[in-house]
């Protein structure tokens, strides 16, 4: 078998059925299999496959092993010589996949390849290139920063807005869309089991690195991503917790404990300015704004809560994992 097609799915059984229609509409040229795990969601995906998708190999696991570790489930029952990392909340358009697989072998030193994002309305998911997470980085994260300037160099995002439709080497790759050889993923040691959402990706991305080897941005392959499919059932702060605690757990590995320690002190500080500020908007009456500033509150509320006591807070979010 020439690829596998590896989906995590966990209460996106809609979500799938349409992802998968959007695979067979535009079926790769290469010998291929269509692998899928449901991480104990129990969504009916079972039912739903056997209907309309009877080829597809399907695993049903027991317990919710988290993104990555589902993602090795399936990698290990799969066969092909490459494989494609697939969110089931993304739809493929035209010959995105070819595209992808073609260049992974004709690329220099290509480790691993992944896609253009793009949002439902067709518009440019500026997530699907990544810089790996640095204190600064992560202090002067915010939407209008990005916007404002979007070819800093703290974004890693500037490939996206160059007009080159030429591959182009980046740091990091969501995991939405990512393809690699099997060999590769196999020698980093796979998806790390360190991580039950979030930063799994990137740190994929960082060991490939490692090796000497590269990750390109494909501006010519498109894939849709809704974004959120997998985890709208999930707590309202579990995102918030799990992405900072993923960070924190990358940049222990990566960097050392003393950095990520500088981290975690940062985001306790950044979270105390930020609720600071968005009580200051509410004090003014602020109606227009009110939705996003009760969001805000209680995101930055349980940045504060994560950095004041991670370990208590980690495991009220974290399930249990296998």
């Amino acid at each position: 078998m020439d690829l596998s097609i590896i989906i995590v799915n966990w209460n996106s059984r809609e979500y799938l059925k349409a992802c998968l229609a959007s695979v067979f509409r535009n079926t790769p040229r290469v010998s291929h299999e269509v692998v899928v795990v449901d991480s104990a969601s129990y969504d009916g995906c079972d039912r739903m496959l056997a209907e309309h998708y009877p080829s597809v190999r399907f695993i049903q696991s027991e317990h919710n092993l988290g993104f990555g570790k589902a993602n090795n489930l399936a990698f290990a029952e799969s066969t092909g010589q490459v494989v494609l990392f697939l969110n089931p909340d993304t739809e493929v358009i035209g010959d995105a996949i070819d595209v992808m697989y073609e260049q992974l072998h004709r690329l220099p030193l290509a480790g691993a390849v992944g896609c253009r994002l793009l949002n439902s309305d067709r518009s440019l998911q500026t997530s699907c290139v990544q810089r790996f997470p640095t204190v600064t980085n992560q202090i002067l994260d915010a939407d209008w920063l990005r916007l404002r300037w979007p070819h800093s160099p703290l974004w890693g995002t500037a490939v996206l807005y160059s007009g080159n439709e030429a591959p182009q080497p980046v740091e990091a790759m969501t995991g939405a869309c990512l393809m690699m050889r099997r060999e590769i993923f196999d020698r980093v040691g796979q998806f790390g089991k360190e991580y039950f959402m979030y930063a799994e990706d990137i740190d994929l991305c960082h060991k490939i690195q490692s090796t000497g080897l590269k990750i390109y941005y494909l501006p010519q392959a498109d894939v849709i991503h809704y974004g959120g499919g997998s985890s709208q059932e999930a707590a309202s702060d579990f995102a918030t917790v799990m992405m900072r605690e993923s960070i924190f757990r990358f940049l222990t590995r990566t960097r050392g404990r003393f950095y990520a320690a500088l981290y975690r002190a940062a985001m306790f500080h950044n979270a105390f300015l930020r609720l600071a500020i968005v009580r200051i908007l509410v004090l003014q009456r602020y109606k227009a704004q009110r939705p996003q500033l009760s969001n805000a509150l209680c995101k930055w509320r349980a940045v504060l809560k994560w950095s004041m006591s991670r370990e208590s807070v980690v495991k009220r979010y974290e399930p249990v994992t296998y």
